[in-house]
């Protein structure tokens, strides 16, 4: 165990050990008959405790005696029941659990039983507390006691802050006691949730920790225990409301709801346009964090044409939890409108309370945005003529924009923050204070010491910092260290190969976070679709490419929500949770990367504007275990079993069940154009099951469905 080689046993050992095998196993047999009979005798009840002594893993022996005990309490005389009687029973069980414990002080079942026998109201709890002190001598570190310690203080009422001082006494002793900053940190949230004499100023009292666990990482930086008590002060000095971040469509901007949705006039720009022969648009809501509660009780939508009554919000999440960054309704004008020059949409997020992120916190602060519809007259007669034609992604099809170009004021108007600067809650000012001072101080440690989880710890602090400027209202031009961030995860890396794929990872957000969150940056990955002869209803002219940039994972979204064309090629994705978000998202590459199964691309299923995708050489089909199998709809989980339509395929040559996880992905998806090759699982009986599940397919790796 632990990289020590194991000896072989001599004859001796093997021997004792065969014999203790068969005594254990005959004690196991008796007690296993005695419960199954309901037997509880002096001498069942003897059996019983040698076995648990020898086995305090034995779960079954202790369900046993918990019986034992019920049925000698109800059958203590009537007239002769005292609490002497009581405790002498109990008592007997408590020095069973002890003589256990010292065999094996993690056994779950023994811990279990003495809480058991406590929660009876019979036995002293102080007796239990000295008990505790001397197993806490043996072994300070085991969280089973911890765990029991709490038990008894709530028995007996303990203040928290005595609890507290027990733990500094603790950590005093040992700086590397895990379970004693996890117990400081529990006890420390319920003294701050109270907010009594001494803990009613939050920003002191974690000031004060952060100078207390700083003792600790200065002494030992290689332990980790103050290291993560670090980490969840951390996440307490962030602690905040969540706040409304951005929507689609912007706030002041004017949509153009027509029938295809026609984008080749430049004078109409700065304007939006959306396709839509129901005259139906999507509005979506992102927040800084995931949250619940948004329906038409916390957000109000006032449009004198909206056809649809009582609006029904959709988390866009795929993890199905009720919590989601991302929230998304449907907008139906009435298809009685033939033209409307002009028609004024008023929304307000957090109208009545309601909507509440996933740690707790409410969204208190009603935010307020407005936008313009307009339906030009009925272009049937021009949709019908446009033809679908095939989009090329070649590199010479796109050209950068120019910092000036009216492409350039569009991407302004479009990826500014929704929220207006009055509706912003400021930052605390303390906060930022605390976090700078521990970003300074962890610097001063990393100067005399390379430590990994230092480093780890000052890009998380840098992120958190950024975090509050960017959310806040700080407009001072706060210097902003992304590149700080990038270059420690890059040393990580190279320090730590057993954990690359977490430090890519968390390089990709604040990759992702650095390119996305303000103008200048964005610009640089914002492409004109040059293509003259491309159907102006299926290109969309702006394309965002982040390709070529090592991306493991997709970050935050509040920038990019009216991005159609977006190109993720040549990264390292395996996953493209996020991308559920892209409500606008028509044209999509994400060739070159190392995306394993379909059932990798599930978030695709909500976006019902997709009609262009390129999944081309990536590792589909080329491993034979793909865990994610199990996490999505599929005949291996029986899970949604409605939604398989298998007699649509009875009489085809390829059956469904070849290719469930393609049916998964594709049955929801309206694609026009598909490029699959490069992948091990693609062949021509693929090829021929996609152009029959898809009948809008034209196009897959080139080939029409005519050929």
């Amino acid at each position: 165990m632990h990289g020590r080689p194991r000896k072989a046993p001599t004859d001796e050992e093997q021997e004792a050990s065969s014999n203790k095998a068969v005594k254990l196993r005959d004690l196991q047999s008796q007690v296993l008959q005695f419960h199954r009979n309901k037997i509880y005798t002096k001498e069942a009840i003897e059996i019983s405790a040698k076995l648990l002594e020898s086995n305090p893993e034995h779960y079954t022996g202790w369900n046993y005696r918990k019986l034992a005990v019920e049925h000698l309490l109800d059958h203590l005389p009537e007239n002769g029941v005292d609490s002497e009687s009581i405790q002498s029973i109990l008592d007997e069980e408590l020095r069973l659990v002890e003589n256990a414990l010292k065999r094996n002080f993690k056994s779950y079942g023994a811990w279990h039983h003495r809480k058991w026998i406590l929660s009876k109201g019979h036995s002293s709890t102080d007796r239990e507390l000295r008990l505790l002190s001397k197993f806490q001598k043996l072994d300070s570190r085991n969280f089973h006691a911890w765990n029991y310690r709490r038990f008894i203080s709530a028995l007996k009422k303990i203040p928290d802050e005595e609890e507290l001082q027990y733990t500094t006494n603790m950590i005093y002793d040992n700086f590397s006691n895990y379970s004693a900053w996890h117990n400081r940190s529990v006890l420390l949230s319920n003294l701050l949730e109270k907010g009594g004499k001494g803990y009613d100023d939050r920003g002191t009292v974690l000031g004060e920790e952060y100078e207390f666990v700083r003792n600790a990482l200065f002494t030992d930086p290689d332990d980790q225990s103050g290291w993560f008590y670090h980490l969840w002060l951390l996440e307490q000095t962030l602690q905040r409301e969540p706040l409304f971040l951005s929507s689609w469509p912007p706030n002041g901007s004017t949509l153009c709801l027509s029938i295809d949705g026609y984008l080749n006039s430049q004078q109409s720009w700065p304007m939006l346009h959306f396709q839509s022969k129901a005259r139906t648009f999507p509005l979506i809501l992102y927040f800084s964090e995931a949250v619940e509660g948004v329906s038409s009780s916390t957000v109000t939508v006032e449009s004198e044409y909206n056809a649809g009554g009582d609006l029904i919000w959709r988390p866009l999440s795929p993890k199905k939890f009720g919590f989601s960054q991302a929230w998304l309704t449907d907008l139906k004008f009435s298809d009685k409108v033939h033209s409307l020059e002009s028609c004024p949409v008023k929304i307000t997020v957090a109208h009545f309370p309601g909507i509440i992120s996933s740690s707790g916190m409410p969204c208190s602060q009603s935010c307020h945005l407005s936008f313009t519809v307009c339906v030009p007259a009925n272009d049937q007669e021009r949709s019908e003529v446009q033809t679908a034609h095939r989009i090329s992604l070649e590199e010479e099809n796109f050209k950068a924009l120019a910092t000036q170009s009216e492409e350039a004021k569009l991407v302004h108007s479009l990826s500014k923050l929704e929220i207006e600067k009055v509706n912003r809650p400021t930052t605390c000012k303390q906060s930022l204070e605390t976090i700078s001072n521990e970003i300074a101080h962890c610097q001063e440690l990393l100067s005399s010491t390379d430590c990994k989880i230092g480093k780890l710890t000052l890009a998380r602090l840098w992120m958190a910092r950024n975090t509050l400027i960017t959310y806040g209202s700080t407009d001072d031009g706060t210097e902003v260290h992304y590149e700080d961030i990038l270059a420690l995860y890059r040393d990580l890396m190279k320090m730590d190969p057993v954990h690359i794929c977490y430090y890519e990872d968390e390089y990709s957000l604040a990759l992702w976070k650095q390119a996305t969150s303000n103008l200048v940056s964005l610009l640089k990955h914002c492409y004109q679709y040059q293509e003259t002869s491309s159907s102006p209803s299926m290109n969309p002219s702006l394309c965002v490419r982040l390709n070529g940039l090592s991306l493991s994972r997709i970050g935050s979204m509040e920038h990019l929500l009216w991005v159609q064309m977006l190109d993720l090629s040549h990264n390292k994705l395996r996953s493209i949770e996020g991308l559920e978000t892209l409500q606008l998202l028509s044209c999509l590459n994400l060739s070159n990367n190392k995306i394993c199964s379909f059932t990798a691309l599930e978030p695709l299923k909500k976006l019902k504007s997709l009609q262009v995708l390129d999944i081309s050489n990536n590792e589909i089909g080329a491993h034979s275990i793909d865990t994610r199998r199990y996490l999505c709809s599929s005949p291996l989980n029986h899970a949604l079993v409605s939604e398989w339509h298998f007699d649509k395929f009875a009489s085809d040559d390829v059956t469904l069940k070849d290719h469930w996880d393609a049916y998964l992905i594709f049955d929801d998806l309206n694609l026009i154009q598909l490029e699959i090759m490069g992948n091990a699982i693609v062949d021509d009986r693929l090829r021929s099951f996609l152009f029959k599940l898809m009948p809008s397919l034209k196009w897959i790796d080139g080939e029409s469905k005519c050929d």
